[in-house]
């Protein structure tokens, strides 16, 4: 009686062999969970970085166009001296762009209007292009002349108009766009009313005493990728384009 007690309990045990088995097995499907969670996080990373670099996309255009839909015809007393002539303050030329916003970066349309300046530089260790912003507050003709050295003749456009002094990026200067491939602005001329079948003119550089009708940023990606929102070219209406010299009656 006792000899098959003890024959039955040794056969409800378990063998080394198999926990050896079970150890594996168990280790197996360790290793293959852990790299299906690798899988799966690399992945959920990789949506993550693309979705903040479309949402970072969308977002320079939208500033851009709030910027410009927000832009006010002021003028700009030129000169160190007080008392200069008084000129339009709107710089406009292919790298760089100067002007009066209601809409600025930290305060939205909700604050004081800035000066910008934007500027067209290189792009880190000279790869591509990148597009930056500077912000500075407009409180009348003496801010905004403080940018303007005189009157002169435009050497792209061969027509006077205000000189400024070249747009300084520093520190607080803010990267609107980056890896661009290329990034150039153009301004298009005022339509003559009397001449309704006239096609739009594009100019390089503006130096006219009005602000121009639209303003086209021209921008490409430096890595073109189908999958992504890629940065694509601008075309901005201006709504204001009234003689900030003349008052309303005359325009």
């Amino acid at each position: 009686m006792t000899r098959a007690r003890a024959a039955s309990n040794t056969e409800r045990g378990v063998t080394l062999l198999e926990l050896l088995v079970a150890v594996t097995l168990l280790s197996l499907l360790s290793v293959g969970i852990v790299l299906s969670l690798r899988v799966a996080l690399g992945a959920m990373n990789k949506a993550d970085a693309k979705l903040m670099a479309n949402r970072r996309v969308v977002g320079v255009e939208r500033i851009l166009e709030q910027e410009v839909a927000g832009i006010m015809p002021v003028t700009a007393e030129c000169g160190t001296a007080p008392g200069g002539p008084l000129v339009t303050f709107f710089q406009g030329a292919p790298q760089s762009m100067r002007l009066v916003s209601t809409y600025s970066l930290p305060q939205a349309s909700r604050g004081l209007p800035m000066i910008l300046e934007y500027q067209v530089i290189a792009g880190e260790n000279g790869q591509g292009v990148r597009l930056v912003v500077n912000e500075h507050l407009y409180s009348g003709q003496r801010s905004t002349g403080v940018f303007c050295t005189g009157v002169g003749i435009d050497p792209l456009s061969g027509s006077p108009g205000a000189q400024f002094v070249p747009v300084q990026v520093g520190p607080d200067s803010f990267v609107l766009a980056d890896k661009l491939a290329y990034c150039r602005l153009s301004y298009r001329d005022v339509p003559d009313p009397t001449n309704p079948e006239q096609k739009p003119k594009w100019l390089l550089s503006w130096s006219k005493p009005v602000l121009p009708s639209a303003i086209r940023f021209e921008m490409a990606p430096l890595i073109p990728d189908p999958s992504k929102v890629q940065p694509i070219t601008l075309t901005i209406p201006v709504h204001v384009t009234r003689r900030p010299l003349e008052p309303y009656g005359n325009q």
